[in-house]
């Protein structure tokens, strides 16, 4: 079967924000980002179908949350204010972005 190039696109742009790299996983709450994400730096945090997503650049702030409770909220905040340097590295490493002044982040 032969597919048009705009349904290879289509597929091949799904399959690759499929792919989700594991920062790490805390507690069964797994940490991870979109590997076509966008800055500001920021991670999602899946458990139970549950997800929540936080911006941990310039500061720790939530996006959204779908499902998590207060508790779980607090555990989740606390993992990435003591890893945001962690998560930091981790997108930067993955993306190897350039910074604003053309020098590699």
């Amino acid at each position: 079967m032969v597919l048009s190039k705009r349904i290879r696109t289509f597929v091949s742009h799904y399959n690759f924000r499929l792919y989700m790299p594991t920062i790490f996983i805390l507690f069964g709450y797994i940490f991870k980002f979109y590997s076509d994400d966008h800055e500001p730096i920021h991670v999602h945090v899946i458990k139970d179908n549950k997800e929540a997503k936080y911006n941990v650049s310039p500061e720790v702030v939530q996006v959204f949350n779908h499902g998590f409770k207060k508790h779980e909220i607090s555990i989740i905040e606390g993992v990435i204010e003591e890893n945001v340097e962690v998560i930091v590295d981790r997108w930067k490493s993955f993306f190897d972005k350039e910074n604003k002044y053309g020098e590699k982040a």
